[in-house]
């Protein structure tokens, strides 16, 4: 092995194995990152993040795909390709890798209609997210689900209505702990749900119940066309959960988010109940492809934040000074990643749509066949399964 002497707050170790393994140690008060705010909190997520070469080309990949997929729709949206409401995710990409590098695929996640960014992260490809939004049958959903309810392995949307999916995650939550299994629920939802009645609610069963729930504003700072000092008389969104402990994080580091949330999933699995996070980050489009973003804020403002705080270049500057990986080796995977999404994009606009006999299937699993009203009350349908 070669040592070389680190530069302060970073340690590097090199192997000299044919396929070399950098690990490097992050410190909290290394440029960019910060401690968490704790709500009934002691000790906290730990103040140094390990990376190795592999985990940061790894994220960097899938931030870079994200990104790449969002503006993708976006654009097939302006076409008039892509139809309906369409939620996109730019911007808040260190949120979803962060939370899925710290927990497993077995572990359930459940999110709000901004959903294409976990839908990615949880196993679904590029082809069939792009697919979905177009109404194709090889979109996860056969086409018939659309932007905000797309689901797959231990993934249930994607959910339209504000708030609703948190009882939901709860009930998740509450199958891991009767199971026994040793699994919990990542349950996301936004500033703009924060004041919903539901989400009090569930949180006092979580508590009650101790149930394995992990429940995570992602605080974007604007929910809808309206800031979040306008909609809520507290802001501190991680303290919301009261008897409930909480942690505030760096949204847009994806190491910060990565290091709170193996450090709440500890938790959870430690039958110490339920815990809040509130993730501060930032969506870079309007609240839908419908909203153009800058009637409520400035585009200096949204430019600030991506020269500033965007989480993939925060990602790609750490490695590259950190000499974990070179420009050119970065090109070649955003080479590689437009052409991906480029043939998925072309798979989408070519697919034929799902035929009628296919839209009343799925209603039921495992059902004998049943009659279904059509548009017009002559039109009978059938379903399957």
């Amino acid at each position: 092995f070669l040592f070389i002497p680190p530069p302060p707050l970073i340690h590097i170790f090199w192997s000299g194995c044919l396929q070399s393994l950098m690990c490097f140690i992050f410190c909290s008060d290394s440029p960019g990152e910060q401690k968490c705010d704790l709500h009934r909190l002691e000790d906290g997520p730990p103040l140094e993040a390990e990376l190795t070469r592999d985990q940061a080309l790894q994220y960097y990949r899938t931030m870079q795909t994200v990104r790449r997929m969002e503006l993708k729709a976006d654009q097939l949206y302006k076409q008039k390709i892509i139809r309906g409401f369409c939620h996109l995710y730019d911007g808040q990409e260190a949120c979803a890798v962060g939370i899925e590098a710290a927990i497993t695929p077995s572990d359930h996640l459940i999110t709000s209609y901004r959903a294409h960014g976990y839908t990615y992260t949880r196993g679904v490809s590029v082809k069939a997210i792009l697919a979905e939004l177009t109404g194709r049958k090889g979109g996860v959903a056969k086409g018939k689900g659309g932007s905000m309810h797309m689901y797959g392995h231990h993934f249930y949307g994607g959910n339209g209505i504000v708030g609703a999916q948190v009882p939901l995650g709860a009930g998740i939550a509450l199958a891991c702990q009767y199971q026994g299994n040793n699994q919990i629920c990542v349950t996301l939802y936004g500033d703009g749900a924060a004041n919903q009645g539901q989400l009090f609610e569930s949180f006092n069963m979580a508590a009650l119940w101790k149930l394995p729930c992990i429940f995570i504003c992602e605080n974007n700072k604007y929910g809808m066309g309206t800031s979040v000092e306008r909609a809520s008389a507290c802001t501190d969104y991680y303290k919301r959960g009261d008897y409930i402990p909480g942690i505030k994080v760096d949204g847009m580091d994806v190491l910060c988010v990565r290091e709170a949330t193996k450090f709440a999933a500890d938790y959870c699995r430690a039958g110490k109940g339920p815990i809040v996070m509130e993730l501060e980050t930032y969506r870079y489009h309007g609240h839908s492809m419908s909203d153009p973003g800058v009637s409520y804020r400035t585009r200096e403002e949204i430019q600030e934040v991506r020269s500033k705080s965007d989480p993939i270049s925060l990602l790609k500057d750490r490695m590259l000074s950190s000499n974990m990986a070179s420009v050119e080796e970065l090109k070649e995977i955003d080479i590689a990643i437009r052409k991906e999404v480029e043939d998925a994009a072309q798979f989408a606009t070519l697919d034929p749509e799902p035929s009628l006999e296919e839209l009343c299937s799925h209603i039921y699993q495992n059902s004998p066949p049943l009659e279904v009203r059509g548009t017009h009350p002559w039109a009978k349908l059938k379903s399957s399964y």
